[in-house]
């Protein structure tokens, strides 16, 4: 008997990890999105079954794919019969079985090769069709895409859990009731449903390079999807500016990973990060992406908003230290973002972009602006940002209360932490306050 506990926390890794590509391969088999997830979900119960038993598989991934593919054909064979549709069952079963190879692993590494193939993508623009509002699209993919819990979209979006929870039933009884086909756009139907693509694939990636809940800070596996993806949208739709703005976003931002956490998995703010951990090669593909980004926009006369955080994540990239950072050119592409894609979080960034070209009194002015913001009341940033201005502006004290604040707010064990260990030394400032000549 293999020890439940450890075989267990796998489970649960594996499932974090493959739950998507499951769904997305059955929902080629079922073109049913919601009957998909529940499949998937049978895989998983089966794995809780049999894994503390005969223990963790050599392909665990492949495992769970095929068992989900036989639950799949039950239910297609179950639903033939109920339809009454024998003379046809013969042929579609023979088709369907032709899906099984004997190793799996291949036939997904052969789907992400094909761009046509890739169910992962097909996943996505089925889920942000235009059938299903803006919101549900995004709420939708990024509980099928992200494998994220209705909480975390929630947060993600600024709204109420059971808000979340009602878009994502809602929109699958849709997608199911309007026979959505699970298949790639073409010509203007992509196009057309570009945009809601590329802000699902912006919320996964920000949802794996800063969780909003849970013991780690980052979710690497999110951050790699997202990134994989955009790239594939590159080469579906190569004159979309906005597409190589995202996957230049995208690019730029991952290769800061390794530098943004410690040995211990602690959080590194930008400003303290160690450069030379940036990954150069991501940093050049970056920056080739927005160059293209920014000729294609050139006809337009003006980036996008994609473009637009991409290139100030290349002004970051540019400086080889945290002071040679361009900041009054960041905080004039923030004014040029809060413009085009007004919203409380581009408000919270400008400040921030304000303060540090101008000095902290400056940005605590815009912040002070957005304290009853009813969308960022439960966002732990904004008393975060508010506490580190004060600080700068020696009030230490109402600083300290700001930190205590944002940290009860904040989900994310390592966010908690560091704001905590902010609360402690605005405390200690207090305790022992500067000496005056």
């Amino acid at each position: 008997m293999v020890s439940s506990q450890p075989t267990h926390r796998a489970i649960e890794a594996v499932w974090r990890i493959e739950a998507a590509k499951i769904v997305a391969v059955v929902a080629r088999m079922t073109r049913d999105l919601g009957v998909a997830e529940e499949l998937a979900q049978d895989a998983l119960v089966a794995a809780l079954e049999h894994w503390p038993a005969t223990g963790v598989p050599d392909n665990p991934g492949a495992w769970l794919v095929a068992t989900a593919k036989r639950r799949a054909l039950d239910h297609l064979r179950h639903r033939q019969l109920q339809e009454r549709k024998h003379e046809e069952i013969g042929h579609d079963l023979e088709a369907q079985e032709a899906l099984i190879v004997p190793d799996f692993v291949d036939a997904l590494d052969a789907a992400r090769a094909d761009r046509i193939g890739d169910d992962l993508l097909r996943l996505i623009f089925t889920a942000c069709h235009p059938v299903l509002s803006t919101e549900a699209r995004a709420a939708l993919t990024l509980r099928l895409l992200g494998g994220l819990t209705t909480d975390e979209i929630a947060r993600a979006f600024l709204v109420p859990e059971p808000t979340i929870a009602q878009r994502i039933v809602r929109a699958k009884r849709t997608l199911a009731a309007a026979k959505v086909p699970f298949e790639l756009p073409r010509d203007e139907s992509l196009a057309a449903r570009l945009a809601s693509v590329l802000e699902v694939l912006y919320l996964i990636f920000n949802e794996g390079y800063t969780a909003t809940a849970g013991s780690d800070w980052m979710r690497p596996a999110l951050c790699d999807e997202a990134l994989r993806l955009a790239r594939v949208l590159c080469g579906l739709a190569p004159n979309e500016p906005e597409v190589h703005g995202l996957c230049a976003l995208l690019e730029l931002q991952s290769s800061r990973a390794a530098a943004r956490t410690d040995a211990t998995g602690k959080p590194v703010l930008l400003l303290e990060q160690n450069r030379a951990r940036w990954d150069p090669l991501l940093i050049r593909r970056g920056l080739a992406a927005l160059q293209r980004a920014e000729v294609l926009a050139a006809a337009a006369g003006a980036l996008g908003p994609y473009a637009l955080q991409a290139s100030i994540a290349a002004c970051h990239a540019r400086a080889r230290t945290a002071d040679a950072t361009d900041w009054p050119r960041i905080a004039a592409l923030y004014d040029a973002l809060a413009q085009l894609a007004p919203s409380p979080v581009v408000e919270l960034n400008r400040a921030v972009a304000v303060a540090m070209a101008f000095g902290p009194a400056a940005g605590l002015e815009l912040v002070d602006a957005l304290v009853d913001e009813p969308s960022l009341a439960q966002y732990h940033w904004l008393p975060s940002v508010r506490g580190d201005f004060l600080m700068k502006l020696g009030r230490a004290a109402e600083a300290q209360h700001e930190f205590e604040r944002a940290a009860a707010l904040a989900l994310n064990a390592r966010e908690r932490e560091l704001l905590h260990e902010r609360a402690l030394q605005a405390a200690a400032a207090v305790a022992t306050p500067a000496t005056r000549h």
